[in-house]
């Protein structure tokens, strides 16, 4: 376990990782992370995802009806000077 001491950075609080532990975990400067707590009061920092289209697909239920509003949208004409 390491001791890691909280620092003013302009308007910021900040928490420095030491070099060996940022090698441990493949991470480094300027690397996007996602920052989360857990119901014990954890910190959980892990490294943000790259969502690929064909994932985010997936996870769709194609058998869902369409939100309210994107029907209401489809069924709407014109109201203008708009050309079908």
């Amino acid at each position: 376990m390491m001791e890691v001491v909280l620092r003013k950075y302009g308007n910021s609080t900040v928490a420095v990782l030491p070099p060996a532990v940022l090698k441990d975990l493949g991470l480094a400067a300027g690397q996007a992370m996602t920052l989360d707590t857990n119901e014990q009061g954890q910190i959980v920092l892990a490294r943000k995802r790259k969502y690929l289209l064909a994932d985010l697909i997936a996870q769709c239920d194609r058998k869902a009806a369409p939100p309210a509003d994107l029907a209401a949208w489809d069924a709407s004409g014109p109201v203008g000077q708009e050309v079908w």
